[in-house]
């Protein structure tokens, strides 16, 4: 399996990511604050995702069940490895605001976004019509 278009194919969908955060950042947490508008994120987040790979799945060249979720385990840890290093670097968020954002007993719903991305690639490929194979 091409990992570099795994890596491709997450660039992608971080690019995407980071315009909708922008967008949610200025135009929703304004009217419904902050933390409702992240969590607006994660589903709508998710839906970009899910777009992504299925623009992107033929093009992938993952056809088992194990790649597939090979590439949806690779694109959640990039994820993890660039929120926390955008959060810690760029952003200057402490550890506890990073956190939040993945404890439900706070809101955060960045658990179930990436959970949902595991499956994305798979999801991807079943809704197109492809079989994956074992």
């Amino acid at each position: 399996m091409p990992w570099t278009r795994a890596l491709l194919a997450w660039l992608a969908i971080i690019v995407a990511e980071s315009i909708h955060g922008t967008l949610r950042t200025l135009y929703l947490a304004p009217v419904i604050g902050d933390l409702p508008s992240r969590q607006v994120g994660v589903l709508t987040g998710t839906l970009i995702i899910f777009l992504v790979a299925l623009a992107l799945s033929r093009w992938l060249g993952a056809h088992t069940r194990q790649q597939l979720l090979a590439v949806g385990a690779l694109w959640v840890m990039l994820t993890v490895a660039f929120e926390v290093g955008l959060g810690r670097s760029v952003l200057h968020y402490d550890w506890s605001r990073i956190l939040a954002d993945y404890d439900l007993s706070q809101g955060g719903l960045m658990g179930f976004g990436l959970l949902a991305m595991l499956f994305m690639p798979l999801l991807a490929e079943r809704v197109r019509g492809a079989k994956p194979g074992a």
